[in-house]
């Protein structure tokens, strides 16, 4: 019994080392970092246009911004008050390195979502793709400037019934209100 005893143990041993001796954990892509300057706490106010989505009329929000799952994915939690009301939203980002693109998910607490890409050039981000709002949907596009200090920004969005003709959604300024915690 002493030497199933000692085998075993030798074998429990051998294969803990193994386990530890696999290759490190992955890394996100490089190209993630362009995310980081989005990081941290937000407040903003914009003014919502009438359309097919309301009358219209002013808004405020704030908006906390973290990377989550090892660094892979960009996560926001937004809040807002404006016409229509209180929502809360969760975005979240995430790099695909088959495609060389950014995905984004948008969803809020009313149901309404987007899905699409985003692209980021310098400190201008650009969504394109699908939303839902009300049980419709729309060609969404959206544009946020980030100022050179990275501190500040402004953002525009935009629909589509058709895919042809755009209608500006909304305009906003963003202040961020304190920088992502340092790593």
């Amino acid at each position: 019994m002493t030497r199933i005893s000692v085998l075993l143990f030798v074998l429990v041993v051998f294969f803990a080392t193994a386990m530890q001796a696999q290759a490190p954990a992955p890394k996100p892509d490089p190209e993630v970092k362009k995310l980081h300057a989005d990081l941290g706490h937000w407040t903003y106010e914009g003014e919502a246009k009438p359309g097919p989505l309301g009358p219209g009329g002013k808004f405020t929000g704030e908006a906390t911004c973290q990377m989550i799952l090892g660094g892979f994915i960009f996560q926001c939690w937004l809040a807002e008050k404006g016409p229509g009301g209180e929502g809360r939203s969760l975005e979240l980002d995430g790099y695909d390195p088959v495609n060389k693109n950014f995905t984004s998910d948008i969803y809020d607490d009313d149901g309404g979502r987007f899905s699409g890409v985003l692209t980021i050039n310098g400190n201008t981000r650009t969504y394109a793709g699908k939303s839902v709002k009300p049980g419709k949907q729309y060609q969404y596009k959206g544009t946020f400037v980030l100022a050179p200090d990275l501190a500040s920004g402004t953002y525009k969005e935009e629909i589509s019934v058709d895919g042809k003709t755009w209608t500006t959604y909304g305009e906003s300024k963003w202040t961020k209100a304190q920088p992502a915690p340092k790593k």
